[in-house]
């Protein structure tokens, strides 16, 4: 496993880059995960665009401006930040590398390199700004169409998919919550992923009716992306060694066709230090589960980015708005309900029965995804 990239880039390509320890794993396979997901996004929204299902928003824009004091000060702040922190991590010593969350989280930094690139940072934005000055601004009426808004459909998407999960999986492990709040907070590991889902659809949702977008019909874009998405997610998961992972599984019922580690990993170097020490091994992340598990995050990941091809491969078949939405409802939660069987999950306890929190939810999804599909085919018919 390889909780940050510098064991990846030291055990793969021999490199020994220490400010590679401060790129969590996870966190680089989430950033691909949005990148690719908002490229599929934007290609989709260019399409049903062209089909008429968008219609652009207008808006006015002052256009030969100077930069104001509050361009300035944004830049200033973001370059400042960047300074003070990023460039600080290629001067620390070997005893804070080993530790970059608490680096990152602490008031350590380098005020010199903030300062310096807070200045530039705020003279760029002068300069670009000086260059379009006008004699005098004018105002222009622009038109914005849905896919010209992907960049902040993306960073609401990232904003609450993220505060979301955290604060579902706090919800599920409240008593470990309540042992050392601060930790788990900032921990790479526990984030569930139908809490991600459900607070950026709401967040969206908002947003697109705000901006006067279709909220099916973007709701059918976004589906094959998030679903891509959330398998490029489960690479992370399955590399950085998060937690994700099944239960005990037994060598001897493992199909002849699969190698040994596709039915059975110890998950070693683990993000969450979680097992028993791995002999001779210094330092963190030196733990490895006792028995190996059902490498569950593999498995989804494969499975999603199937998923994926067979929503690609149908969405200019389903002519209904609302249907492609309404699909990946219910193969999101059939895939996360069997996966469930494998997993190592927190039990519920409800009216006697005792499913986990994402059986529950996956249950729901599919029973809505049912409705959707059917409600949005008899409604098209209605109106023919």
């Amino acid at each position: 496993m390889y909780p940050n990239l510098y064991y990846a880039f030291k055990d793969l390509l021999g490199l020994d880059w220490p400010v590679l320890r401060f790129v969590n794993s996870f966190g680089f396979f989430v950033a691909i995960a949005f990148l690719t997901a908002a490229y599929v996004l934007t290609q989709e929204l260019k399409r049903k665009s062209g089909q008429g299902l968008f219609t652009p928003t207008e808006t006015t824009i002052l256009i030969g401006q100077s930069a104001t004091w509050a361009d300035l000060g944004a830049n200033f702040g973001l370059g400042f930040l960047l300074g003070f922190k990023v460039v600080a991590m290629f001067f620390l010593d070997e005893a804070t590398m080993q530790d970059p969350q608490a680096f990152i989280f602490s008031g350590q930094g380098s005020p010199a390199a903030g300062l310096l690139l807070g200045l530039f940072f705020a003279g760029v934005k002068w300069w670009e700004k000086n260059k379009e000055k006008l004699d005098k601004p004018e105002k222009r009426l622009i038109r914005i169409w849905p896919q010209d808004r992907v960049g902040e459909i993306t960073m609401l998407a990232l904003v609450f998919g993220l505060a979301g999960a955290k604060l579902f999986d706090i919800f599920e492990n409240w008593s470990y919550f309540l042992q050392n709040p601060a930790a788990y907070i900032f921990s790479p590991a526990g984030l569930t992923m139908y809490g991600g889902l459900i607070c950026a659809a709401i967040a969206i949702g908002i947003y697109a009716r705000k901006h006067k977008i279709g909220f099916f019909a973007l709701a059918d874009a976004v589906a094959p992306a998030l679903m891509l998405a959330y398998g490029i997610g489960r690479i992370g998961c399955h590399v950085a060694g998060d937690g994700d992972w099944g239960v005990v599984s037994d060598l001897a019922a493992k199909p002849s066709f699969l190698p040994d580690w596709a039915w059975s990993y110890t998950y070693p170097h683990n993000v969450i230090e979680e097992g028993i020490p791995i002999s001779g091994c210094m330092g963190p992340y030196c733990s490895q589960l006792p028995a190996g598990v059902y490498p569950a995050p593999l498995y989804e990941a494969v499975a999603c980015i199937a998923l994926f091809g067979v929503l690609w491969g149908v969405r200019k078949r389903l002519k209904v708005t609302g249907q492609m939405f309404a699909l990946y409802l219910v193969i999101n939660g059939l895939e996360r309900f069997a996966i469930e069987k494998i997993r190592v999950n927190v039990k519920m306890d409800l009216f006697g029965l005792h499913p986990t929190q994402a059986e529950l939810i996956a249950s729901l999804l599919m029973g809505a995804g049912l409705l959707l599909f059917i409600r949005q085919s008899r409604r098209a018919t209605t109106s023919r």
